[in-house]
């Protein structure tokens, strides 16, 4: 170019057109027909990082990258065009641009041609020719904004994805703006389905499987009403399925544009609930019987020893504790109705005394059964006691048919109350005692209320203290055995040793002998002399094999004694006694006792190798919780319990779980009291591990001990024959 690209004078003007030239924002560049840049302004220099001077009379090319350079001579040829046709011009267009560095950058490009007649060039006018008059903005800050968006929602679409929930996105006009893969998953919505854009197809595909679809279709009419209301409610489906469902509305600024709904498989959580609380159920359930048979009486259902001396003890100490009356009774003659009748008919006759003592009092009265024929009612706050006395002597004499025999019960019952002194229980108890003995010795079928001159009767229990001292020495206390059997090893492999008194030519029950025994402390005597008499008679049998072993009961008195263990351990090895083949039976009453060294006589024992058992198992009220913290090794499961097996087809889970509550503690369990084959065969199913009781012998002496071993072991192999058969 000949002419100077702006005029040295900065006035009139040019001067105008430069300063505002040079106040554009965009880069603006005035390209000549031949493709020359002619004008550049400030912005254009920033931007393509060129002077003016390198810029002006340069190709345009110089900065469009080489994939670019034709697109720019193609949208002149466009812009010619327009103009001829009049139509309108092209949009601005994206681009890229090349700074002197060689650096490339996006940006927007929009121009237009101007001839050189339609207006005032300024210093570019030369009076002839078309201009290319391009601005060219940076997109740097859209870009940036793209990819950020783009990035966010990359995130969004993997988290919506990722997600184990399924959702649902529906606009304001109720279509379906958006689902991820999960919702279609859970739903089981065909692929197929959802290609077709059917929303009322996917809604009726929704709807047939759920259990209650109106609540459905009502709770979404519901949140429609109301825009900016949220849920949660569950969702059950016809296959069983459950899914909580959740909603909320969308938002943007403050103005609702739709609904985003979120649905949430819960049912393997569900039925985890479902079975956690059935468990809980049958463990309450469990926990309730093991609870009911600690405290109460498993025949009559009457409330046991244990309930009944609870109650007494806090009556004593409550607020009518100068109103308390113990009515202590036993049936006259029961021996008979067992041994005429048998056992069931006994039992009957048990469990309609209990229901008659029962009707008797009031609601908050006791009536308990303390064992056998023998009952006590308890008494608080009553105005007349002996009225209750008689009401109770008459309503027993009313007969009762059992087995189609017509029974007439008779009892001998004994009444005492707080007198003007303060009385423990138990000294309440024996005054009961007392009197209820008066009574049977005036006749029986009848009540008489504590004397003191009643105290005559212990002149009995004197004399038998007193032959009990002597019975020892005489040789009145004998051992008898009763065989204890395996149903694994089919065999006979312990004995327990039973204590017999014949006193004058008549055998005195061991429930008669054995409580004055203990009470007096000759308990501990008849107790060694039972061990060595054991010892002595069972070495031969003992020695035949290492599974055998002998049971022994020992007293609680016993074990206080502080040389208990010592002379044990010391009379087995003086007898040639193996004391790893020594079983001792402890009740629960045991460990009630504070002392220390209880406990610490059967861990020495333990210790040098006898096992200790826990005899009565269940009766106590603690003996089960307890357990495990108890040093035995093995559990003889009562005989109450045992008798409710009846037919061996009874469910009974108190049985079940008494017997894998103490295999799971690593002890062996023993059955008492087993008369008939279905019992054998219900506890042998339960994988009881030992059994004793009369199906397979009586005790006997040592003289009879090879026949009840031979009876026993046919016993085991009519059981084993009949299970063979079912």
């Amino acid at each position: 170019m000949d002419a100077p690209l702006l005029p040295a004078r900065q006035d009139g003007p040019d001067a105008g057109f430069r300063a505002v030239f040079d106040a554009l924002p965009d880069a603006v560049l005035v390209i000549a027909e031949d493709g020359t840049v002619s004008l550049a302004n400030r912005a254009a220099e920033i931007v393509f990082g060129y002077t003016r001077d390198d810029l002006v009379g340069q190709d345009h090319r110089l900065i469009l990258p080489d994939s670019f350079s034709n697109g720019l001579e193609q949208y002149i040829a466009a812009l010619r065009i327009s103009r001829c046709s009049g139509s309108a011009a092209p949009l601005p267009f994206d681009a890229l641009g090349r700074r002197k560095d060689g650096s490339e950058f996006q940006g927007e490009v929009a121009s237009s041609l101007l001839a050189s007649g339609d207006v005032d060039m300024g210093p570019v006018d030369s009076g002839h020719g078309t201009f290319l008059v391009a601005s060219f903005r940076p997109t740097f800050h859209r870009q940036e904004a793209d990819d950020g968006l783009r990035e966010a929602m990359s995130l969004l679409s993997a988290t919506l994805e990722s997600t184990a929930d399924g959702i649902l996105v529906v606009g304001i006009d109720g279509r379906i703006a958006g689902i991820n893969d999960q919702f279609s998953a859970m739903w089981r919505i065909p692929r197929e389905l959802l290609a077709t854009h059917d929303d009322e197809a996917v809604m009726g595909y929704v709807l047939g499987q759920l259990s209650d679809p109106g609540t459905f279709l009502e709770k979404v009419q519901e949140l429609y009403a109301h825009p900016d209301a949220e849920s949660h409610d569950v969702l059950e489906f016809l296959d069983g399925r459950t899914f909580e469902r959740y909603s909320r509305p969308q938002k943007v600024g403050d103005k609702v544009v739709g609904r985003v709904w979120s649905f949430r498989d819960v049912t393997p959580r569900r039925r985890a609930q479902e079975q956690a609380k059935q468990a809980m159920a049958e463990l309450a359930e469990q926990a309730a019987q093991l609870k009911a048979m600690a405290f109460q009486d498993p025949l009559t259902g009457l409330a046991n020893r244990k309930l009944f001396h609870e109650q007494l003890t806090e009556a004593l100490h409550g607020e009518c504790s100068s109103a308390v009356d113990v009515l202590l009774l036993d049936l006259d003659d029961f021996k008979e109705v067992n041994d005429i009748l048998g056992h069931h008919a006994g039992d009957q006759m048990l469990i309609e005394v209990a229901r008659r003592l029962r009707a008797c009092v009031r609601p908050d009265d006791t009536v308990a059964r303390l064992g056998g024929d023998e009952f006590v009612v308890l008494l608080t706050g009553s105005s007349n006691a002996e009225s209750v006395a008689a009401d109770i002597v008459e309503s027993l004499n009313v007969p009762v048919w059992i087995d189609g025999a017509m029974l007439r019960p008779s009892l001998s019952l004994g009444l005492a109350s707080m007198g003007d002194g303060v009385l423990a229980a138990s000294e309440l108890l024996r005054r009961a005692d007392v009197a209820m003995y008066a009574a049977k010795a005036a006749g029986k079928n009848q009540y008489l209320r504590f004397q003191p001159e009643m105290m005559t009767a212990l002149v009995q229990r004197t004399d038998m203290e007193a032959g009990l001292r002597l019975a020892v020495d005489n040789g009145e206390i004998t051992v008898n055995y009763q065989p204890i059997v395996s149903p694994a090893l089919g065999e006979v492999t312990q004995l327990e040793a039973l204590a017999r008194w014949d006193r004058d030519g008549e055998r005195v029950p061991p429930s008669h002998f054995i409580p004055t025994a203990e009470r007096s402390g000759l308990i501990s005597s008849i107790g060694m002399h039972m061990l060595q008499e054991s010892f002595s008679e069972l070495r031969p049998w003992l020695a035949g094999s290492p599974v055998r072993s002998l049971a022994v009961n020992v007293s609680g008195v016993q074990l206080r004694e502080p040389d208990f263990a010592d002379e044990v351990l010391l009379l087995a090895e003086s007898c040639g006694m193996n004391s790893a083949q020594l079983v001792l039976e402890v009740t629960e009453s045991v460990f009630f006792d504070h002392d220390d060294h209880v406990i610490g006589q059967l861990e020495n024992l333990r210790r040098a190798g006898v096992r200790v058992a826990l005899d009565d198992f269940g009766t106590g009220y603690s003996s089960l919780g307890r357990l495990q913290d108890l040093p035995v090794d093995a559990v003889k499961i009562d005989r109450s319990f045992v008798s409710m097996i009846r037919t061996g087809a009874e469910k009974l889970p108190i049985l079940s779980s008494m017997i894998n509550m103490a295999h799971s503690l690593g002890l062996r369990v023993t059955a008492e009291g087993v008369e008939t084959a279905a019992q054998a065969a219900y506890l042998t199913d339960l994988e009881c591990d030992s059994l004793q009781g009369y199906l397979f012998s009586f005790p006997e002496p040592a003289a009879g001990l090879e026949i009840a071993i031979l009876r026993s072991a046919d016993a085991i192999d009519e059981l084993e024959g009949l299970r063979l058969r079912h």
